[in-house]
């Protein structure tokens, strides 16, 4: 049986809005394996966003449970919660979010230097990672020497460095040219086949969401498979 990396139980969150109680999320159950690649897909607002930010553990349920490899996220404190994120998650988003003042490996390496490895062990990691996406001859060069896909190749290997069980992505073609975004379709999995990394892809790009194993949709904050 598969290792469920990431678990939510009747997940619920609702928002302040005026006075009033704004439900968004609906008694939300998923199970997400090890290894395992899925698309959350719905409409602008639908609230998937905030559903990949419950899941990953950058922002708390109203109601329900999420587990991260079998720790309630719930029950954490901040400081726990965080070295869990660390040790266990990934992310990537629509806009890179790298350092401009930092080269693409000092960016790759920054998930490892947190985790308070020392920059003789870090530096040979990152320039590994950076090869697996493609980025061996460009460790040098910092951002803005970059294209926008080679940016996201970038961050995405900056979310893998730390070998992480699950990888959390928003929209993350969402500023790449056509071409740029297939190349990182083959990218996420060629390394969901290599390192075993699960990922959770929010997106509106149907053919991004066609490469995934599992397609789920968010309609009225309840989510539904199709």
């Amino acid at each position: 049986m598969s290792e469920v990396v990431i678990s939510c139980r009747n997940l619920r969150k609702t928002f302040a809005q005026g006075g009033l109680t704004v439900p968004v999320l609906h008694d939300i159950n998923i199970d997400i394996s090890r290894g395992e690649r899925v698309a959350i897909l719905g409409s602008s607002g639908s609230g998937k966003s905030t559903l990949l930010h419950l899941l990953g553990g950058l922002d708390r349920a109203s109601g329900g449970s999420v587990s991260i490899l079998g720790h309630d996220v719930q029950t954490m404190g901040e400081a726990s919660l965080g070295a869990l994120r660390n040790q266990a998650l990934g992310f990537v988003y629509q806009f890179h979010h790298l350092l401009a003042e930092f080269t693409a490996l000092e960016n790759v390496a920054m998930p490892l230097l947190i985790r308070g490895m020392k920059r003789d062990e870090a530096n040979p990691i990152a320039a590994r990672m950076l090869g697996l996406v493609g980025l061996a001859q460009r460790t040098a060069h910092l951002p803005a020497e970059l294209s926008g896909g080679e940016r996201q190749r970038v961050a995405v290997a900056r979310a893998l460095v730390t070998e992480p069980a699950c990888v959390l992505a928003d929209e993350p073609t969402g500023n790449l040219d056509r071409a740029s975004a297939q190349a990182l379709f083959r990218l996420i999995q060629d390394l969901n086949a290599t390192l075993n990394t699960s990922f959770i892809i929010v997106t509106h790009d149907l053919e991004l969401a066609s490469q995934m194993q599992r397609q789920l949709h968010l309609v009225d904050g309840v989510l539904r498979k199709e």
